[in-house]
Formats: C-alpha cells, structure tokens, sequence
C-alpha cells in the first residue's frame, strides 16, 4: 500500500472513530471508544510519517474541528483529570498544527494524543470495573472429561 493510501485509510479509521463518540451515551462504552481513537490517532501518526518520507506536506486546515462533546470539558467526563488536561492540550496542539504544512509534527501530534488516549482509557476502564459500571467477561469452565 502507497503512502496515499495509508493515509486516507488513516482518515476513514479517525473520522470513525470521532463519530463512535457523537451523541454517545455516559456508557460503560466509554473506555472502549476512547482506546478505538487512540487506534485511529496512532494509525493518523504513522500515515502521515509515510506521507512525510514520501515527500507529502499536511493540506493545511482552517477553523480545527473540535472534538465531539463527550470528549470535551465540562461534558461530565469520567477519569483522571490530569489526563484529561493532557489531552485538551494534545487536541490544542493538533488543531495548531493542522493549519502548517509539516506532515511530520502533525504525525506527532496524533501521537501524543494516541498516547494520552490509550493511557485515558485504561485509566477508565479500571474505574469503570471498580465501581461495576464494566464488569469482567464471563468465562465458561472447561469441564474435564472422566
């Protein structure tokens, strides 16, 4: 697969996994779509680590989309808050960068909110399995056979 084609994959898979978040209830779901995004975000940075090898520049943007409401402050989001305050900045600087050309720092820039979105929903889905909002998966028993 060329480096296009990575990328506009990369793109699909993020606007996907941005709209699993759109008007999404306060869910046990929630950890699960955060670690869908961090996925997204992650193959965001590789695609454009291709492109930028390739010798592609970002196609600047205007205005940044902001991220969907559940992902936003003051949207009742659950976890640490200090993780959330990493994240707002990442969102911050992806938007930022966005509107340049480097392939390469928007790259990064998913990275870091990879990162910060991979570490949020573990940190999320631990809490939701403390408090019993996500509960372990029932496993069947192996019966032995005499």
């Amino acid at each position: 697969m060329d480096s296009q084609e990575a990328f506009n994959q990369a793109r699909e898979l993020w606007r996907e996994a941005l709209r699993g978040h759109v008007l999404a209830p306060p869910d046990a779901g929630f950890s699960q779509r955060l670690r869908q995004l961090a996925v997204a975000a992650n193959q965001r940075a590789a695609a454009c680590e291709a492109a930028h090898q390739d010798g592609f520049e970002w196609p600047a943007a205007r205005g940044g989309a902001k991220p969907p409401c559940e992902l936003r402050p003051g949207s009742g989001r659950r976890g640490p808050e200090d993780l959330w305050e990493r994240f707002d900045e990442a969102v911050d600087e992806l938007d930022k960068v966005s509107e340049g050309r480097s392939m390469r720092a928007v790259g990064r820039a998913y990275a870091d909110l990879a990162e910060i979105a991979e570490q949020l929903a573990t940190a999320i889905e631990r809490e939701d399995r403390a408090t019993g909002l996500l509960v372990a998966p029932i496993t069947a028993k192996r019966r032995r056979s005499a």
